[in-house]
């Protein structure tokens, strides 16, 4: 029997493995910033794609090696930093803090809080980042929300310790993966079709 994605028999030593893997990261961003992110693109050589939408947020995933994907992640913290000080005068605005609105499937994020909270409380307190799981899933999906705030650096360390996790516990099932702004007449409409339809079958 072959094995999925050739996921055993990958030889060399655990560096080997670690940067052989590919990182998918999900997170919800307001406004379409194109230059930005392609700029982003180049210079961390990851995937990034921007989800499509009138509604304001959008879901932002980024696809690379673990590396790749952590440099994008920096320099879109760095980014929004600057972005947040550009607003102020600068001096007393100092170094706001930034948050990252991470999606991560719902299965995961046990493992991602910990048995009464450890897992979570350690990233806290090593990355030194706030960190913050949503209870309520993302509407119409199986993710939730993780916001992750601080200073880019703390935040760069919070989201590496994250997806170490998550890497290391895969989702159980099958996601169904949040749209922003899908709206729910569209939900009912299709659900009410489907009533009125096993109805007249009947």
């Amino acid at each position: 029997m072959a094995s999925p994605d050739g996921a055993s028999g990958v030889g060399g030593s655990p560096e080997e493995t670690e940067l052989s893997i590919t990182l998918t990261l999900r997170m919800l961003m307001h406004g379409k910033k194109g230059e930005t992110v392609k700029r982003i693109r180049e210079q961390s050589s990851a995937r990034i794609t921007i989800s499509e939408g009138s509604c304001p947020e959008r879901i932002t995933t980024i696809t690379g090696s673990t590396d790749a994907v952590f440099r994008a992640v920096s320099m879109i913290a760095f980014k929004l930093e600057e972005d947040l000080g550009a607003g102020g005068d600068g001096v007393s605005a100092g170094r706001a803090p930034v948050t990252l609105r991470l999606v991560i499937p719902a299965s995961q994020c046990g493992s991602l809080i910990g048995k009464a909270g450890a897992k979570i409380r350690e990233i806290r307190e090593s990355t030194g980042a706030q960190v913050q799981v949503a209870g309520d899933l993302l509407p119409n999906s199986t993710e939730r929300a993780v916001t992750v705030s601080g200073v880019p650096d703390t935040i760069i360390q919070c989201v590496r310790q994250i997806c170490a996790v998550i890497l290391e516990s895969p989702p159980k099932g099958a996601t169904i993966p949040y749209h922003p702004g899908l709206s729910l007449g569209t939900i009912l409409l299709s659900a009410n079709q489907v009533r009125g339809h096993s109805i007249s079958k009947g």
